[in-house]
C-alpha cells in the first residue's frame, strides 16, 4: 500500500505527562501517504529501450535510402514524446501527505508537485473523519473536517485502500483523544 504509519499508537497506556504539540513533543501517530508508482525508474529505462527497438524494426529495411530521412524524424518524435510524458507523470506524482497527530493537535501537510506545500491544522477533539462511498470525485472519498475547513486525504489512493486507511485513522484519532 502506498502509505505507512511511521509512528503508530496501538493502545492508550496511562501517561503521567501526555505528549503535547505545544510542548514540542513528537507526535503520537504519524502517517505518510503517496501515489502508487506502477513504473519504477528501472522499468522506465526498459520501456524506452523497447520502444526504440520496436521503432527501429520498420526502419531497418530503409537504411541507406532517402525514405529513412522522411520517417526517422517521426519515429524520434514519438520516442521523445513517450519520454516526455512518462517524465511528466513522475513529476506530477511527487505528492506526499503527512498526517501528524498529537492528543491536542493534528496537522496535515501536503507536498505537491514542484514542492508546493499546503498545511491544515486543527484540534483533534473537534476533527471528524468521513468517508463518502459515492459522493465525491472518487469512490470512498476520505475527508477530514475541522477548524472550519474540509480537506481530502489520500485522493490518489485506490478505492479499496481508503476504507482501510479510514479504519486505521479512526482508531488513531480515538486513541490520541483518549490520551488527553
Amino acid at each position: 500500500m502506498p502509505y505507512e504509519w511511521t509512528t503508530a499508537i496501538t493502545q492508550a497506556p496511562p501517561v503521567d505527562h501526555p505528549p503535547s504539540f505545544s510542548a514540542g513533543d513528537a507526535p503520537v501517530a504519524e502517517l505518510h501517504a503517496w501515489p502508487f508508482r506502477s513504473l519504477p525508474r528501472r522499468g522506465f529505462v526498459g520501456i524506452i529501450g523497447m520502444a526504440f527497438l520496436l521503432l527501429m524494426i520498420p526502419l531497418f529495411p530503409l537504411i541507406g535510402s532517402v525514405l529513412l530521412w522522411g520517417i526517422l524524424p517521426f519515429a524520434l518524435t514519438a520516442l521523445a514524446g513517450l519520454w516526455f510524458f512518462i517524465e511528466k507523470s513522475y513529476k506530477d506524482g511527487e505528492i506526499l501527505e503527512e498526517l501528524e497527530i498529537w492528543p491536542d493537535h493534528i496537522r496535515l501537510t501536503r507536498t505537491g508537485p514542484k514542492r508546493r506545500r499546503q498545511v491544515w491544522e486543527a484540534n483533534p477533539y473537534w476533527v471528524s473523519l468521513e468517508i463518502h462511498p459515492t459522493g465525491g470525485p472518487v469512490a470512498n472519498y476520505l475527508t477530514l473536517k475541522g477548524a472550519g475547513r474540509t480537506v481530502e486525504l489520500g485522493a490518489f489512493l485506490d478505492e479499496t485502500e481508503r476504507p482501510t486507511l479510514h479504519d486505521a485513522l479512526t482508531r488513531a484519532l480515538i486513541l490520541a483523544k483518549s490520551r488527553q
